[in-house]
């Protein structure tokens, strides 16, 4: 398993250290230098294989890695050359296809706009497939070789020359300018245009359409305009594996759609093209029979004009000759076009209907019939004439006239009706009939006509109605002045002469405002008293409105002012450090050349693993929780285990020899998905949909904190027991344990599904799908969105990097020095261990600034003994993260060793408790191993190895642990980041009675 390790690391070190712009000029300037670098690679060539024979010797006979069995890399290349092969196969079908449509479309009419965009097809597959080829050529070298550029031919076959004396013309190799890795967006943009042109031309027939494949080349074409948008994004990046590996698994998906379109074509082979050939004939013989017939007419509008062409005398003389010459004229133009139709239709190298200006087709395809009707007209019309100049009886120019209107009018009729249903089908596709549309119009006219009706109704009542008011009105002033006048005269109070016109001015004065009012003064009083209860009502709601909307913009404004933290509030962030490991120095892997010498140690380590391995056995079963177990956490000191379930659950329970209940966290809403102690210990929270809980490790409530958003995952800062982070969509919040929020981070356009902190505190790791592309566009239902893992800088506040991937990815988790991210995936995929390495940044360079970015490498492929699906998320084992560990749900867990993907211990699936669901490693100690599994049964199980000198004794035990947690921390020097976190036992008195419930917890709801 490990033979060759060292001259791959040599070379690959070699490699990266000449191919960075900033070693390359000093790696090779000096030529003593050089010298070194080569004397250097023999040496480490020699210890390599030295380790080799080493590890060979050290590892045990019954080890799993055998000889006979091919290892993860040798199945790695196996895997990805038969994607390949298999892509390959696919597109070569696709080709075939389009060769065998293009011939059969030959015999089509209009056919070149087919051919020509089917052979630009074929010239683009051609191309992808090189470029596909090199892509796998590089992952796979020893499965996979590289196609020679000379070989590329055009297989568009119209460029093909005819040759004397039987001479095969030379083939036409296709121009590689630009054809690179770094091509593929504009590749991927122009594939998709080549489809839609391919696809419009097929639409171009309108005798057969195919919804099969305007369904999946209109999907295929959606999904290579998102993978172009997508790809923009690694510009400069296409010669990174981790690219290389995304393009090549996109082979999978570009190949389903490939293996769509070659059977929808199929199909229309057999189908589409018998159908086209068939309408195309049957409207050539429709424009030969009318063709004959007009030919047929202007025979015999040229024997009737010898009978009148002579007789120029009178204007009934002149009319005839004229509409007879006309007629004649019409139909030899009815004929000729016809003629002309024909050839057009039957013609191959014409250019399609979308290239073709508009009047040449109506010309074309309109002309022929048009030109025989008026041909008919003007002969009957002449014929008409005719009669009347020849001095006929009067009963034949009647008859002559009558059956002439006839006949016209009716062809005049049936001609119109033909014309405008032709028209309202284009306009409504064929939803709508002409007749339809002849009844809405009559209706609407008729509801017209009685809209008018009616409103002129209105208005005559209208006009009656204010005469009566004005009537009235009169005489009510009439009225009303005689009985001041019979008053005045009666009690002679005021004198009628002075008073008189006083009053009738005033009445005159006053007049509209009494009109205007009468209505409403006849009103009875009894609807005083409602209204008034009305507005009174009215006028409290507003008033109430009014009031919570103050209410409402106080708390805003209260909620902004506590979001704004001044700095020197702000918790302080350690200072950035050059790299993630101890052994790494600046911008360099802590494995390349330090690996090489320590494959001897780890050949040692491994085979002292696997015994103890196998010793894991299960010592007890917790059953505790009634539902699903989704989510376990041992605390970094050791003591405790937490555990989350959907039975609205978390339990904490205290390490021993017998796991005992320390508390019962109960949750009256939402379920828990997941658990998280800080660094001491001492703080536990657990995450609900739209909150966090913060407890003790005693299992007191502090407070629940309650966010706006969805929470998908919580992570702590490193070394902190008051700041943690919440993912909620596509940001990230700082928050405090009192729910305070102290900083924000945008991901732009990721969902995010999880994050991870670097040791230093410095960078965000996030896994998640893409939400859009950047030009907007979404892939089609049978596509996967695009996934992929961020590193985010949170000094700046920017991406350092984007890695995609293909599969879903479910978790991300960082080992304890921040060198090894181990990324977790849905369903059957396995597990992957990448590389977290500091470069230079490029762009610094133009700046003179020594600014570091963070790069992700692909490691190892974990890949299990057979099929398994995969339960939860995996994690690292060991005490140093040594260890990889992976569950399945049938019960079965893999352990691999982190550094060489070995699998060094494999349990197969228990019968007992159920199908797993998560899995937790205890990090405290080596001795004994120990893990924890959840289940669907609500059942936890604890496994451990055998120690050597344990006792039954909880505190000698956690002492124990302390004593190792000491002895590590005092190997690995005082540094923060560097040594493991200090463990609170060890310096304060441990608490006697252990906290034990007396309820028990039912089913949710």
């Amino acid at each position: 398993m490990f033979r060759g390790t060292g001259a791959a690391h040599a070379a690959r070190s070699f490699h990266d250290a000449t191919s960075s712009p900033y070693t390359r000029s000093e790696a090779f300037t000096d030529p003593r230098r050089k010298q070194t670098i080569i004397s250097l690679l023999d040496v480490l060539s020699e210890l390599s294989n030295e380790a080799s024979s080493d590890n060979d010797a050290n590892l045990p006979s019954n080890f799993e890695d055998d000889r006979d069995v091919p290892t993860v890399d040798e199945k790695l290349q196996v895997a990805g050359s038969e994607l390949f092969n298999k892509f390959e196969r696919r597109m070569d079908n696709l080709d075939k296809e389009l060769r065998n449509f293009a011939n059969a479309a030959r015999q089509l009419g209009s056919s070149v706009g087919i051919l020509s965009s089917a052979f630009r097809l074929r010239e683009r597959l051609t191309k992808l497939l090189f470029l596909f080829r090199e892509n796998a050529a590089t992952l796979f070298p020893r499965k996979i070789s590289r196609q020679p550029r000379e070989t590329l031919v055009n297989p568009n076959l119209m460029d093909r020359r005819r040759t004397w004396r039987g001479q095969q013309p030379p083939l036409r190799p296709i121009h590689d300018d630009g054809l690179d890795p770094e091509s593929f967006p504009g590749q991927f943009a122009s594939f998709a245009e080549d489809v839609v042109t391919f696809l419009n031309c097929l639409n171009e027939f309108p005798e057969f359409t195919d919804e099969a494949v305007n369904t999946s080349m209109r999907a295929f074409e959606v999904d290579l305009k998102y993978w172009a948008s997508c790809l923009q994004e690694y510009k400069g990046q296409f010669r990174y594996p981790a690219v290389q590996r995304y393009i090549h698994d996109l082979t999978s998906e570009i190949g389903e759609h490939i293996d769509n379109i070659t059977v929808n074509l199929s199909m229309f082979i057999e189908i589409g093209v018998p159908t086209i050939r068939f309408a195309q004939q049957h409207a050539a013989a429709n424009l030969l029979n009318l063709s004959t017939v007009a030919t047929f007419f202007s025979a015999v509008t040229a024997t009737t004009l010898q009978f009148s062409y002579q007789l120029t005398d009178g204007v009934l003389e002149k009319s005839v000759n004229a509409f007879w010459f006309s007629s004649l004229v019409f139909s030899i133009a009815a004929a000729v076009n016809s003629l002309l139709g024909l050839t057009w239709k039957q013609a191959m190298y014409r250019s399609p209907g979308h290239r073709v200006p508009w009047w040449v087709l109506i010309w074309i395809k309109r002309s022929p019939l048009v030109f025989l009707v008026m041909s008919v007209a003007c002969f009957s019309a002449g014929l008409m004439l005719f009669t009347y100049a020849t001095d006929q009886g009067f009963v034949t120019s009647t008859i002559t006239t009558v059956f002439t209107a006839v006949t016209s009018f009716g062809l005049a009729a049936v001609s119109a009706w033909f014309a405008s249903e032709r028209w309202i089908f284009v306009q409504h596709r064929g939803h709508v009939w002409l007749e339809d549309v002849i009844n809405e119009t009559t209706h609407r006219m008729l509801l017209l006509s009685a809209v008018v009706e009616v409103r002129k109704i209105i208005h005559y009542c209208n006009q009656r109605i204010l005469a009566i008011r004005g009537l009235i009105r009169r005489v009510s002033f009439k009225k009303v002045t005689n009985a001041i006048t019979r008053f005045r005269h009666k009690h002679h109070t005021l004198p009628t002469t002075q008073e008189g016109p006083q009053m009738l001015e005033i009445s005159h004065h006053h007049e509209p405002a009494l009109s205007m009012c009468s209505d409403y003064t006849e009103r009875p009083n009894s609807l005083d008293a409602p209204a008034s209860e009305e507005s009174e009502s009215s006028r409290r709601s507003i008033a109430r409105q009014r009031f919570k909307g103050a209410v409402r913009s106080v708390i805003m404004m209260q909620q902004q002012q506590a979001g704004q933290v001044p700095l020197y509030l702000r918790p302080f962030m350690p200072p950035r450090t050059p790299s993630f490991d101890r052994n790494s120095t600046a911008g360099m892997s802590p494995t390349r050349f330090s690996s090489i010498g320590l494959n001897t140690i780890r050949g040692q380590r491994v085979s002292t693993l696997i015994p103890k391995l196998r010793t894991l056995e299960p010592i007890q079963d917790l059953s505790i929780h009634t539902a699903l177990v989704r989510h376990l956490q041992f605390s970094p000191n050791g003591k405790y285990l937490a555990t989350s379930s959907w039975d609205r659950s978390s339990i904490i329970f205290r390490v021993g020899e017998s796991f005992s209940t320390q508390a019962v966290l109960v949750h009256v809403r939402g379920f828990i998905g997941q658990v998280a102690w800080s660094a001491t210990g001492t703080i536990l929270l657990t995450r609900l949909t739209r909150g966090i809980k913060v407890w003790t490790e005693d299992g007191l409530s502090k407070r629940t904190i309650d966010r706006p958003h969805s929470v998908s995952s919580i992570a702590w800062l490193p070394n902190s027991d008051t700041h943690f982070f919440s993912v909620e969509g596509s940001d990230v919040f700082k928050l405090d344990i009192q729910g305070k929020v102290l900083d924000s981070y945008h991901f732009g356009r990721i969902q995010l599904h999880n994050v991870a902190v670097t040791p230093d505190g410095q960078r965000l790791l996030g896994v998640g799908p893409l939400l859009a592309a950047p030009n907007g566009l979404h892939p089609s239902r049978t596509t996967r969105v695009e996934k992929r893992i961020i590193v985010f800088n949170i000094e700046t506040k920017q991406f350092e990097s984007q890695t995609p991937v293909v599969n879903d990815v479910r978790d991300i988790t960082i080992s304890k020095r921040g060198g090894n991210v181990l990324i977790s995936f849905e369903r059957k995929t396995p597990p992957q261990l990448w590389k977290m390495e500091l470069v230079r940044d490029a762009r610094g360079r133009e700046q003179h600034s020594f600014a570091q970015v963070a790069r992700l490498l692909l490691r190892h492929t974990y890949l299990p003994k057979a099929q398994v699906d995969i339960a939860g998320s995996s994690y690292f084992g060991g005490k140093e993260d040594q260890l990889v560990l992976c569950a399945g749900k049938a019960g079965d867990i893999h352990i691999w060793d982190r550094d060489s993907a070995a699998l060094l211990h494999y349990i197969r699936p228990q019968t007992f408790g159920g199908d797993l669901t998560c899995v937790a490693w205890n990090h405290s100690t080596d001795d004994p191993f120990m893990f924890a599994t959840g289940s669907h049964d609500g059942t936890v199980r604890i496994w451990t190895t055998p120690a050597g000198d344990r006792s039954s004794d909880d505190a000698s035990y956690l002492e124990r642990r302390t004593d190792a947690g000491a002895t590590n921390s005092d190997q690995y020097g005082s540094s923060p980041i560097l040594s493991p976190p200090p463990v609170p036992g060890s310096s304060r008195r441990e608490r006697a009675p252990t906290i034990r419930t007396t309820f028990s917890i039912g089913p949710p709801g």
